[in-house]
């Protein structure tokens, strides 16, 4: 008796039908994912990461929090994956210090105009030439692949939307409200973005398409929609950070 207990206390929460059954979801993310990355980022490497992000998930699963499943795996497979990224450390300091310069520059020169900055305003802001303003967005696409995902989270050091699904200490009406405040603050970013940054925003993140399927739709190339994804997620950051700047 004392024997089956113990068995039944280390047996794990899944099973190789449970990870074969969900290996499709991991490819998906997975296959999303590197459409934004460099050709030398391999996606089995990423394949690689999304499983210990679907093994954890279906360790920590709570189904008494009235999540699904899908949701919490999805939102720790891509949690996986962007931690194997960073760990790679794939893209130079110097590369992420021109992207945070002009994330900045959307966010100060669309709270001086009162309205969304063209990035030719941002080369001329910055004392720059155009293509450079260009050239910096293309390195953007590779840091800002999953940055909505991050955006909703309130920062370093402190809760983002996958600890609160997974911590089981957080306060049920504290996770409710964050939550709630979060989702209406990025909305509300979300709106005052330029129509077809909204468009590929939406298509992008509720929708699901892939860069590629959105420059069907769009009929746009697939670099403009990869431009207008990265310029949208500037803005977006460059917003939220001004706003955080001013409560504190």
């Amino acid at each position: 008796m004392i024997q089956k207990a113990y068995e039944a206390a280390i047996k794990p929460a899944w099973s190789s039908e449970h990870v074969e059954k969900f290996l499709p979801l991991v490819k998906r993310i997975a296959g999303r994912l590197a459409m934004s990355l460099p050709p030398h980022i391999d996606e089995d490497d990423l394949l690689g990461y999304g499983v210990f992000g679907l093994l954890d998930a279906l360790e920590r699963f709570d189904p008494g929090r009235g999540v699904k499943f899908e949701t919490y795996a999805s939102l720790r497979i891509r949690g996986a994956i962007i931690d194997g990224l960073r760990a790679m450390d794939w893209v130079p300091h110097s590369a992420r210090m021109k992207v945070k310069q002009v994330q900045e520059a959307f966010a100060d020169l669309e709270f001086q105009l009162g309205r969304n900055a063209h990035p030719e305003e941002v080369a001329n802001h910055l004392g720059v030439d155009s293509k450079e303003i260009l050239g910096v967005l293309v390195q953007g696409q590779m840091l800002t692949l999953t940055s909505l995902d991050e955006l909703a989270s309130a920062g370093e050091g402190e809760f983002s939307p996958i600890d609160m699904l997974s911590d089981p200490s957080a306060q049920e009406e504290f996770k409710s409200i964050e939550a709630l405040e979060q989702q209406r603050i990025l909305a509300e970013a979300v709106d005052k973005l330029p129509e077809k940054e909204q468009l590929v925003v939406a298509l992008y993140y509720q929708e699901e398409l892939t860069l590629k399927e959105i420059a069907a739709v769009l009929k746009l190339s697939e670099s403009r929609i990869s431009q207008l994804h990265s310029q949208a997620i500037l803005r977006l950051r460059g917003r939220l950070s001004r706003q955080k700047k001013n409560l504190f």
